[in-house]
């Protein structure tokens, strides 16, 4: 079962280089606090380096090589890279565990993904091309138009730690597919597995500075290749704090943004559900990945008649969840990812307690585990909407419970928050469920379940869980700049201004 961590450089221009300043970061693994590695970390010098090569790239051979190409020219690196990363599958799964902490069926199920994201954005690389010139119906008929689809050119892309190769590959994917040149800079707390995803592209040959990748720290690398001027667009995932920052840094040169924040999303359970199937989906919608995603439905609304039976439940079924090293078979709850997030997580819970919140089970740390950033999944009541517990992003194993009587009540509860990301509602009631999805004020509504997930579909929020859509359609979207070209195509001159005299 055990894996080495390969020592690896920053990826620029086709090519593994140390960073300028010769400087590393250690990689801890969450479940044992032990040192088990390096990567590199990047400064402004690598940041520089790297965007000459994703520029060189976009206008080589004036764009014919990357950017002006066909999209099915495109589509086979990207098919060549899915194929790499199957044939990797059980290597990488356990190299994201080592590194973040995820349950090893969790992290094996992320490189399916990661390895269909490429393949569905491969297809739509080829769809590219056969929607280029769409022409545009014109009043008059001296005029033709048509649009072009372009790459919008050098992109910035940051990526979280939670879901480390498929965040990134979320990005990567739709990025290449246009034809833009990239930059990707993903998490200090976990970048092994996009670090491999270099050396698969230098196995595959992808043309040299297409995709380039830069490790370190966010005011030392993510920073510096925010504030780029040649960086046409930044996509990032991450804090509503961080994403912040990097609009305001991003207004400087007027370039776009794309972000994906924070999260307190809502499930609304009603009185008419199965118990057991309600219970499950509502505690994988805030379980899953060790309670780390931006999404997790972590303010559960049930109907107060059956409240009672639904949280005792909902105990007896949390205090069923392994939790162990994320490497044994079974475990579906492992350690946080870091020290830090371990003890903000804490302190929150202990914030809660103070404020006089109830913990039906957890808020501590397991104790068959002496070592490792575990939490107990950690089930709490009797809270105030005022609470920072109910109000605020945990990004833990942290669920939190009210209950309601209307309809009318349960949708004020569900909106009352600055996020909008996600929601979802449980009910045998089909007009309900409709009503609600419409009302929940979010960019994902799941009904009957919670937190599914397919590149096909738009994934983005509103409010302060940021704006732009990844994923589908919309996803490669993101990476498209549209142009119109129009065209005067009479024998006849324009005849706006009388000629001038012949004398």
């Amino acid at each position: 079962m055990s894996v080495a961590i390969p020592r690896r450089l920053l990826f620029i221009d086709g090519e593994w280089r140390e960073p300028v300043r010769h400087k590393r970061i250690p990689i801890i693994n969450p479940a044992t606090e032990e040192p088990i590695g390096e990567i590199p970390a990047a400064t402004a010098e690598d940041v520089e380096l790297a965007v000459a090569a994703a520029r060189r790239a976009l206008t080589r051979n004036r764009g014919k090589d990357w950017a002006r190409t066909s999209g099915a020219a495109r589509a086979k690196y990207l098919r060549a890279i899915a194929a790499k990363i199957t044939e990797r599958k059980s290597e990488l799964a356990k190299l994201e565990t080592l590194d973040c902490g995820k349950p090893l069926d969790e992290a094996a199920w992320d490189m399916d993904d990661v390895a269909g994201c490429f393949e569905y954005y491969a297809d739509l690389a080829e769809a590219l091309d056969g929607k280029q010139r769409a022409p545009v119906s014109l009043p008059m008929q001296t005029f033709k138009s048509y649009v072009l689809k372009e790459p919008i050119g050098v992109v910035g892309l940051i990526t979280p730690w939670n879901y480390p190769l498929l965040m990134g590959v979320w990005k990567v994917a739709p990025a290449l597919a246009a034809g833009c040149t990239a930059i990707l800079k993903p998490s200090e707390l976990a970048s092994v597995t996009c670090l491999e995803l270099a050396d698969i592209c230098k196995e595959v040959g992808l043309p040299p500075g297409v995709l380039n990748i830069v490790t370190g720290f966010g005011p030392e690398a993510g920073a510096p290749l925010v504030s780029h001027p040649h960086v046409d667009k930044i996509a990032f995932t991450g804090s509503t704090e961080t994403g912040r920052r990097i609009m305001t840094a991003a207004a400087q040169t007027i370039k776009p943004v794309s972000l994906e924040l924070g999260g307190k999303s809502p499930i609304i359970v009603f009185e008419d559900v199965d118990i057991e199937k309600a219970v499950e989906w509502s505690l994988f919608g805030c379980f899953w990945t060790n309670g780390q995603i931006c999404s997790a439905t972590s303010r559960l609304l049930v109907h107060e008649s059956i409240s009672k039976e639904f949280m005792e439940r909902l105990v007896a079924w949390a205090k069923n969840i392994k939790i162990s090293n994320p490497l044994e078979e079974g475990c579906r709850l492992g350690p946080v990812v870091s020290e830090g997030q371990y003890e903000k997580i804490k302190k929150f819970i202990s914030t809660a307690k103070s404020e006089g919140a109830t913990f039906l089970c957890g808020g501590g740390r397991p104790q068959h585990l002496e070592k490792g950033f575990f939490i107990e999944p950690t089930i709490i009541t009797d809270v105030d909407t005022s609470m920072q517990i109910w109000r605020d992003e945990v990004f833990g194993p942290v669920l939190c419970i009210k209950t309601f009587s209307t309809e009318e009540e349960a949708v004020e509860l569900a909106n009352d928050t600055q996020f909008g990301l996600a929601g979802a509602v449980i009910s045998k009631d089909p007009e309900r469920c409709n009503r609600i999805s419409e009302e929940i004020q979010a960019g994902i509504v799941w009904v009957n379940c919670s937190q599914p997930c397919f590149c096909q579909a738009p994934w983005g929020g509103n409010k302060r869980s940021g704006f732009g859509r990844e994923l589908g359609e919309w996803g490669l979207d993101n990476y498209l700049s549209v142009k119109q070209v129009t065209e005067y195509i009479s024998d006849e001159p324009w005849a706006w201004y009388p000629p001038p005299s012949k004398l």
